[in-house]
C-alpha cells in the first residue's frame, strides 16, 4: 500500500476529527444513565461484545472468507454503534436517550474489546507465525486516536457548550463525506478483489447486518425489555461504526490493510437501507400492539 501522507496522516487526522465530534455530542449524564436502565444496557453491551462476534466468527466459516475478509468482518463487529443509529432509533419511535448512553459506553469499551477481538481473529486466521499488525503500541494508537479526542470533546462541551453545538452539524457532515471518500478510496484501490469477492462479502455482510439488527431487538425482548428500548438496542446494534473500522483497516499506523476493509465499505452502504426497513417494521409493529 502506498505510505503517502495523506494515508498515514490524514486518516488518522480524519478518525480523531470524527471521534471529537462523538465528544462533542456526550456529556457525563450519559454514563451515569445507565444507572436507570441497567438491564437493558447489560443485555445490549452482551449482544455487542460477545454474541454478535461468535455469530460473526461463524460467519466467516460458513462463507468460507479468506483471512483478510475475515480478519474485516471481525473488525466491523468489534466496532461500536454508529452515530447515525440515534437518529434511526428517534425515527422509528426508539429510546434516544438508551441509544446516546450506549454510544457512550461502547465508544470507550470499544478501546479494550476492539483490539482483543481483532488481535483474536489476526491470530487464528493468519496462523503462519506472522507478527500482528495490532499488538500493545498499536492498541495505545488506537486509545490516542479514538478515546482521547471523544474526552477532548466532552471537554470542550462542558466548557463551551455554545461551541460544540456550532459544531456538530460540521463534524457530522464531515463524517458522511469521510465515509464516501473512504468507501471510494477502498474500492478504487481493492477493485478487482472486490469484484472477484463481491458475492462471498455481500452475502455476509447482508447475513451480518440483518443479525445485528435481529439480534439487537429480539434478544432484549425475550428477556422482557420494552419495545421501544428493543428498538434502540437494535438500531445501536444493528449499524456498526463502519467509518471508524475503514479508517482502522486502511490506515498505515494501524491495520494498513484495504482488504480488511472491503467488509465495512460494503457495510456502510447497505446497513442504511436495513436500518430503515427495519425501523419501518418495528414501528407498524408498535402502532398495531399500541
Amino acid at each position: 500500500m502506498d505510505q503517502s501522507i495523506a494515508l498515514t496522516v490524514g486518516l488518522p487526522v480524519a478518525l480523531a476529527i470524527i471521534m471529537l465530534g462523538l465528544g462533542l455530542s456526550l456529556t457525563p449524564d450519559d454514563f451515569k444513565r445507565v444507572l436507570t436502565y441497567p438491564k437493558a444496557v447489560i443485555v445490549a453491551l452482551f449482544c455487542q461484545v460477545v454474541l454478535l462476534p461468535a455469530l460473526c466468527f461463524g460467519l466467516c466459516y460458513v462463507f468460507a472468507l479468506p483471512p483478510e475478509l475475515a480478519v474485516g468482518m471481525l473488525l466491523l463487529a468489534a466496532s461500536p454503534g454508529g452515530t447515525s443509529a440515534n437518529l434511526y432509533s428517534h425515527l422509528a419511535h426508539g429510546d434516544v436517550a438508551l441509544n446516546i448512553t450506549l454510544t457512550a459506553i461502547n465508544s470507550v469499551l470499544a478501546i479494550v474489546t476492539l483490539p482483543l477481538i481483532v488481535n483474536g481473529a489476526l491470530l487464528h486466521f493468519f496462523n503462519d507465525g506472522q507478527v500482528l499488525p495490532l499488538q500493545f503500541d498499536k492498541i495505545l494508537q488506537v486509545f490516542a486516536i479514538v478515546l482521547v479526542p471523544v474526552i477532548v470533546g466532552m471537554i470542550l462541551r462542558h466548557k463551551a457548550p455554545g461551541f460544540a453545538h456550532r459544531m456538530d452539524k460540521p463534524v457530522r457532515a464531515f463524517s458522511l463525506i469521510f465515509l464516501f471518500a473512504v468507501v471510494i478510496l477502498v474500492a478504487v484501490t481493492q477493485w478487482k478483489v472486490l469484484l472477484g469477492s463481491l458475492g462471498a462479502i455481500g452475502g455476509a455482510v447482508l447475513v451480518f447486518n440483518l443479525l445485528s439488527l435481529g439480534v439487537g431487538y429480539v434478544v432484549p425482548r425475550l428477556v422482557g425489555i420494552n419495545a421501544k428500548q428493543a428498538t434502540a438496542i437494535g438500531m445501536e446494534i444493528g449499524i456498526h461504526n463502519s467509518t471508524l473500522s475503514m479508517a482502522i483497516a486502511m490506515s498505515p499506523v494501524l491495520l494498513n490493510s484495504p482488504q480488511m476493509a472491503l467488509p465495512s465499505a460494503v457495510y456502510g452502504g447497505l446497513a442504511f437501507i436495513t436500518a430503515a426497513l427495519f425501523g419501518m417494521l418495528v414501528s407498524k409493529q408498535a402502532q398495531r400492539a399500541g
